[in-house]
């Protein structure tokens, strides 16, 4: 077992023995860690940077998560940190707002989706896990290759820096996200699935009188969302794939319009934007590992499957692949390793939801969403769209695959005894 949470204090070439070793401490990672050392399972959670301070595209933090949290008693703590709730989610369509989703009749204790920096939550999940024996986090600790005998995968090689240790395990799970070490190492296969478009990520300042909730705002095929992180928005612009180069050479007084023609309210300080180095491109894919595991290795979250920002789902599905993991590996790692078959339980759970969504974001990208302004000049509510504002029953649909998504999962691996107080 590995002793010290401190990467630095590691020496060149050393080597570990755990249970259980997870590659990445996004919320699959860290989630799964918590889950395992509190069923007693001893893991090691690897994560290559120094903190969680990052600017991450989700935050999102939905009721299937929220109800997780409450099952496992850290609902009440983990709401005391500052977030914003949203009970219903509307979106301005071709001018016209739109109430899309309605949470509130959702079968869950909490009835809204919250808005939370994903460092926040990463921190919290983090210092509660912390509180069990059997879990280790080890920042600055980036896997950078396999350990394999015999076909099976029994560990990792890490760079910190003091240098590479070698942590040999049970089971290695990969969730370092969609571009994942593990899954590129263990020679994995993945099918990409063509998407469209790219988004362009930037932050716009906040004042008194702009809108108290997060909006979308869709034009014809293209849309700007609105991330409210209390004292500025977090924009997210859909653009065409590979258009990134196209809108740079049209200049950033175009491209400023272009956020103004949406969401007119911000016209007073798009002139913040005077650099392109404060608009980051992120690379929109949607795709997901043939087999997700292989003898001594599984791999979850985004590193068995990215999923596109479309309905902010990503994080929540992470989190469940991690409870799956927990639910049907804790009490088997208890005794020692476990077999491929045992690894092939957790994908064949998680396999037909991620299936499903992915399916539904393809076809929002190819046909509705597609970065391109559509040649049409109709600015009336599509039918769909008009079935939601005329029957607001109609809006539970939504809300529940986005809030809860299709089999949400709930805890039931097995619990080592309380915590003890290590503060």
């Amino acid at each position: 077992m590995i002793e010290t949470e401190s990467a630095a204090s590691m020496n060149v070439s050393e080597k570990f023995q755990t249970r259980c070793v997870i590659a990445g401490g996004g919320p699959a990672g860290v989630m799964a860690g918590y889950l395992l050392a509190r069923a007693g399972v001893q893991v090691a959670v690897l994560e290559k940077h120094a903190d969680f301070n990052r600017d991450f595209r989700g935050d999102t933090i939905h009721p299937s998560t929220l109800e997780l949290m409450y099952e496992l008693g850290l609902l009440d703590q983990f709401l005391k940190l500052p977030h914003q709730e949203l009970r219903e989610l509307r979106a301005v369509v071709n001018g016209q707002v739109v109430p899309a989703a309605d949470f509130t009749r959702l079968p869950t204790r909490c009835k809204f989706i919250a808005f939370m920096p994903q460092w926040d939550f990463l921190n919290f999940l983090s210092s509660q896990a912390k509180r069990f024996p059997a879990f280790q986090l080890h920042m600055e600790t980036a896997v950078i290759d396999l350990l394999t005998e015999d076909s099976r995968v029994v560990g990792v090689r890490a760079k910190t820096p003091k240098g590479d240790v070698e942590i040999r395990a049970d089971l290695v799970i990969g969730a370092d996200g969609r571009h994942s070490i593990v899954h590129t190492r263990a020679g994995l296969e993945l099918r990409e699935f063509g998407v469209p478009i790219d988004v362009l990520w930037m932050r716009i300042s906040k004042k008194q009188g702009d809108p108290k909730q997060t909006l979308g705002f869709f034009q014809r095929g293209k849309l700007i969302v609105l991330l409210d992180r209390d004292d500025y928005w977090q924009c997210g612009f859909v653009i065409p794939k590979g258009g990134f180069d196209e809108i740079k050479a049209r200049g950033l007084t175009q491209f400023q319009n272009d956020i103004v023609g949406f969401a007119s309210f911000l016209r007073d300080r798009v002139a913040e934007l005077d650099d392109w180095s404060k608009i980051k491109l992120l690379t929109v894919q949607i795709n997901r590992l043939r087999n997700w595991c292989r003898e001594g290795l599984l791999c979850i979250g985004d590193s068995a499957h990215a999923m596109s920002p479309a309905g902010g789902v990503g994080i929540n599905l992470a989190i469940q692949d991690a409870v799956a993991t927990a639910n049907l590996l804790a009490e088997k790692l208890q005794r020692g390793p476990v077999h491929v078959d045992d690894l092939r339980e957790v994908q064949a759970r998680r396999e037909w939801p991620t299936r499903l969504i992915q399916g539904m974001q393809i076809f929002i990208h190819r046909r509705v969403v597609t970065g391109k302004m559509s040649t049409g000049k109709n600015t009336s509510l599509p039918f769909v769209v008009r079935l939601l504002k005329w029957f607001p029953v109609l809006r539970q649909i939504p809300a529940r695959f986005i809030g809860m998504g299709p089999r949400p999962e709930h805890f039931h691996s097995p619990t080592a005894g309380q915590a003890p107080d290590r503060n």
